[in-house]
């Protein structure tokens, strides 16, 4: 039926995708279903998608809208491979040894570990620092910092909040606690909110 419908798509280079393809995608993060003619299908669970944008060449690539890049969950920078890191590609991909990936959970088990995640309770207090923080993203709020004002046009959506509680959730669990603090918000913050703050002509200076 095509590509997507996979547990896991790797859309490499998504800005060289065209805005035709690139919406196609999106429709399958947002509805969890494809569209074709008059009827849809539904893609099956879980479903996951890995995106990578290449920032240095420019030409020829169509850059994602800013309310389709608010369907990413989180946007990761990936620096240069460090030394060992480069010895492990050239030891990987240049011998003649054939690396493949062993299967470590079932579909079923990691919509298990989703549901887990999900009932990690968030205390009041967190919460709010959660719904401050993002506010504090838009020029247009009264507790907005100097630099916000300054340097940016608009703020996170509130689909940038519910990216901060869900990925704290995990992280704390991954720290193994079962409840979320303040400090997991804020190792989250940068990753879940550096795509959806859009900076004005002075703050992309």
């Amino acid at each position: 039926p095509g590509p997507i419908f996979a547990n896991i798509v790797l859309a490499d280079e998504v800005n060289r995708a065209t805005p035709k393809t690139q919406s196609a995608l999106l429709e399958g993060m947002q509805e969890r279903t494809v569209s074709v003619g008059d009827s849809t299908r539904p893609l099956p669970k879980p479903f996951f998608v890995l995106a990578t944008q290449n920032p240095l060449e420019m030409e020829g690539t169509y850059p994602l809208p800013e309310a389709q890049l608010d369907r990413f969950l989180l946007k990761i920078l990936v620096n240069f491979p460090k030394a060992q890191d480069l010895m492990r590609i050239i030891d990987t991909t240049v011998g003649t040894q054939t690396y493949r990936a062993s299967q470590i959970t079932t579909g079923e088990q990691l919509e298990a570990l989703i549901s887990t995640a999900r009932a990690v309770p968030v205390a009041t207090h967190v919460k709010e620092y959660a719904v401050n923080l993002l506010l504090a993203t838009h020029p247009d709020q009264e507790d907005a910092p100097e630099k916000v004002r300054r340097y940016v046009r608009y703020g996170a959506s509130p689909r940038g909040l519910q990216a901060l509680i869900t990925s704290s959730r995990v992280r704390a669990l991954l720290e193994g606690r079962y409840n979320v603090s303040v400090e997991d918000i804020q190792t989250v913050a940068f990753p879940a909110l550096r795509h959806r703050i859009l900076l004005n002509f002075d703050g992309l200076a």
